[in-house]
């Protein structure tokens, strides 16, 4: 019985122990899963932080200060893969950081560390895994201290921020170049509204930005459009995304100007448009230079009448529709008579208001489809087209002289009767190009003079007395060359600016067997017109280039010589080919031959004679158009050729310091010439008073009578060794 009670104690002992064993277990597994809990948590926190920094691009670090080692998680992704992870403070500042952004950053590390600076936030180098430098805006602040407040721990981010550094320092090129810009410029949105302007925008149109931000483009519209034509401008741009031409818009104070105006649009990096950008250019006092030119180029400053330039390109078209159409053009050669008389007696200034009240009334008495021109002094030209027949033309030159039976108006004082002469030649009855219908009207009007005056006359070849004269000279023509009649004579030319004689322009001249003397003018228009001159021309070349070489030979090594070529050179004999052997042949640099063409030449057959001249300019010859300012230019294409020298007429200097209009026509064609790069030399100079105005005026150049006449070879070469600049005095002008 006394053992009975043991096994019971003992059974409820083991059973607590075994509960208290499982109870323990259960604690301890309990406190297993919290930790792997909470470990699970931490890993899924740090697995999203790289998310983040991995999304981000940035950079997580962890400084701990205490054991100098600096922890980096994502440094990959900034820096590339390689980069580490983990590295000494020392390691960061000898190797990591660029040595002249080092400075700043500890310096910024230690203000926020002492307390002096809530966060560390600094913009310095770092060097990635490749290698290269990579800027970062590095963001901290230290997260733990000591009980004495001894910093123990510092934590924060680091952005690679080279791209946007680089798209400033863009933007504020962009803004600096934008604020530099002479041009105006605006930025509009999608509703043409002003969002931002440059000080060039201000200065032009007066607006500043304040005053235009946020309101319509519009505002600076001009009474000289429409509104159709703004609202079109629009449609097109916001069409095609571009708009770009010519555009009067209106300044602040109501003042208008003409603009050169480029409108593109802007897309942003969806592709989607987002404003427009508009470039301004203010042309107004260049358009107005460019009309000045234009009209001074083409008009009569004295008159308002076309020119010979403008006349001699409207009777050109003239031809070319008449031919198209089948019709007949007139050309009415009107001389004032007894004009020259008249202008000495009252005056150049009377002379000039008679002949202004003479160009009114032909405009009043022929129609407005009709031109009138003045060609010069007291000649003028009506070219009538659409002729019906030669009654119609009979008739309208009786109308002109009936409207010239009553005086002219000279002022309140004068009136004048003077009668005109005139001449008549039609095309195609007469002749098939403008020249050649001017010549004959020409003559038929010399012929009305010779008939008595005031009263008209109409071309026929009766009135040519020299033509069996003319067929004479072209058969002696024929035989010249091979007889050794021609020979050369050369006439120097000097510069205005150091009175230096710098070349020579050679002149042939003729004395046949048969006839004796014959001039220029008369045997080298039958020279051209027969195809002798191709021939003549080659010689004169030659001549001229063995001269040349003979004066170099004797010391004048800085002497060009000038030659003048004819079109059929250009168009029917190999002009490029036979230079280039002449000067092998004589050994000359090509620079000092000079090829003078005359302007009417070149501009009849501008497309034709392009070609030839550019392969004469690659050959390195120079390239002069003579007698400028009596043809018919179009000044696109004088721009376009390749010339270096425009030689001014000598109609135009005869008159200077006594025609107001010829110094106009002179200063121009100086002005016009060195804008176009051209040197410009006057010829036919033969007093003091025509050299001084032509050195007032910047010509280049001059050659005439007044330097001297043309010489023959022997005694040019005297005259240039006895030359003194220095001097300029009559004395040294050996040839006079």
């Amino acid at each position: 019985m006394a053992e009975g009670p043991l096994p019971y104690l003992q059974i409820v002992a083991l059973i607590a122990a075994i509960g208290l064993s499982w109870l323990f277990w259960r604690l301890v597994s309990r406190r297993r899963e919290q930790e792997d809990l909470l470990m699970g948590q931490i890993r899924e926190r740090e697995a999203r932080l790289n998310l983040a920094l991995w999304g981000s691009g940035d950079e997580f670090w962890d400084w701990n200060i205490r054991d100098n080692s600096l922890y980096r998680l994502g440094a990959n992704q900034l820096f590339g893969q390689g980069s580490l992870e983990t590295m000494s403070t020392d390691e960061w500042r000898n190797n990591s950081v660029h040595p002249d952004d080092l400075p700043r950053v500890q310096k910024l590390l230690q203000e926020h560390i002492v307390g002096h600076a809530e966060i560390y936030d600094s913009e310095h180098r770092i060097r990635g895994a490749s290698g290269d430098w990579v800027w970062v805006r590095s963001r901290g602040k230290v997260v733990e201290r000591d009980e004495s407040g001894s910093p123990l721990r510092m934590a924060g981010t680091a952005r690679d921020i080279t791209a946007i550094r680089r798209a400033e320092r863009e933007r504020r090129v962009a803004l600096e170049v934008l604020r530099s810009m002479s041009e105006a410029v605006a930025v509009i949105d999608l509703d043409f509204c002003f969002i931002s302007v440059n000080p060039s925008f201000s200065r032009i149109t007066g607006y500043s930005e304040e005053e235009v931000t946020g309101q319509n483009s519009n505002m600076l519209d001009s009474s000289q459009h429409s509104p159709d034509f703004y609202r079109r401008v629009r449609d097109i741009l916001e069409r095609t995304g571009h708009w770009a031409g010519e555009m009067w818009q209106r300044r602040k104070d109501d003042e208008e100007f003409l603009g050169w105006i480029e409108m593109s649009e802007v897309r942003d990096s969806l592709g989607m448009r987002s404003h427009f950008v508009a470039v301004v250019n203010d042309i107004t006092d260049k358009k107005r230079a460019e009309q000045e030119l234009r009209y001074l180029a083409n008009y009569d400053t004295l008159t308002g009448l076309p020119n010979r330039a403008l006349l001699s390109e409207r009777l050109g078209r003239a031809i070319i529709r008449a031919r198209r159409q089948e019709t007949r053009v007139a050309v009415l050669f009107l001389d004032l008579d007894r004009f020259k008389d008249i202008n000495d007696s009252l005056g150049h200034a009377a002379g000039d208001r008679l002949l202004k009240a003479a160009a009114a009334r032909l405009q009043s008495t022929v129609s407005a489809s009709d031109t009138v021109a003045r060609l010069g002094g007291d000649e003028f030209t009506v070219v009538l087209e659409d002729v019906e027949s030669l009654v119609a033309v009979e008739r309208m030159a009786r109308d002109i002289l009936t409207a010239f039976s009553t005086p002219l108006e000279v002022d309140e004082r004068h009136d004048v009767s003077i009668t005109p002469s005139l001449g008549i030649s039609l095309y195609p009855d007469h002749a098939l190009v403008p020249t050649d219908l001017l010549k004959y009207a020409d003559t038929a009007m010399y012929q009305a003079k010779a008939e008595g005056r005031n009263t008209y006359q109409i071309y026929n070849e009766t009135m040519d007395a020299e033509a069996r004269q003319r067929a004479a000279i072209i058969s002696a023509l024929r035989k010249a060359l091979e007889r050794g009649e021609f020979r050369l004579v050369y006439q120097p030319r000097m510069s205005l600016a150091d009175g230096s004689i710098t070349g020579v322009e050679a002149l042939l001249r003729w004395n046949s067997a048969d006839l004796g003397e014959i001039t220029p003018t008369v045997f080298i228009p039958l020279a051209e017109e027969s195809g002798l001159i191709v021939s003549i021309g080659e010689w004169v070349l030659g001549e001229a280039c063995r001269q040349l070489k003979a004066w170099r030979l004797q010391g004048l090594t800085e002497i060009c010589v000038g030659v003048n070529v004819s079109v059929l050179q250009l168009l029917r004999g190999n002009l490029v080919g036979y230079l280039k052997r002449l000067l092998e042949a004589t050994e000359l640099p090509a620079d000092r031959i000079e090829l003078e063409l005359t302007e009417s030449m070149v501009m009849q057959n501008a497309e034709q004679t392009t070609a030839v001249l550019n392969e004469l300019r690659r050959l390195g010859v120079s390239l002069a158009i003579d007698d400028f300012g009596t043809g018919y230019s179009s000044l696109v294409y004088l721009k376009r050729l390749p010339i270096d020298t425009l030689k001014i007429d000598k109609e135009f200097i005869d008159d200077l310091t006594r025609d107001a209009d010829d110094e106009a026509i002179t200063s121009t064609i100086v002005t016009m010439g060195h804008s176009l790069g051209l040197t410009v030399i006057a010829e036919g100079v033969e007093n003091e008073d025509q050299l001084n105005f032509l050195r007032q005026q910047g010509c280049d150049e001059i050659q005439g009578h007044w330097l001297s006449r043309p010489i023959d070879g022997d005694r040019c070469l005297a005259f240039i060794r006895a030359w003194r600049p220095d001097l300029l005095l009559p004395a040294v002008k050996v040839a006079s």
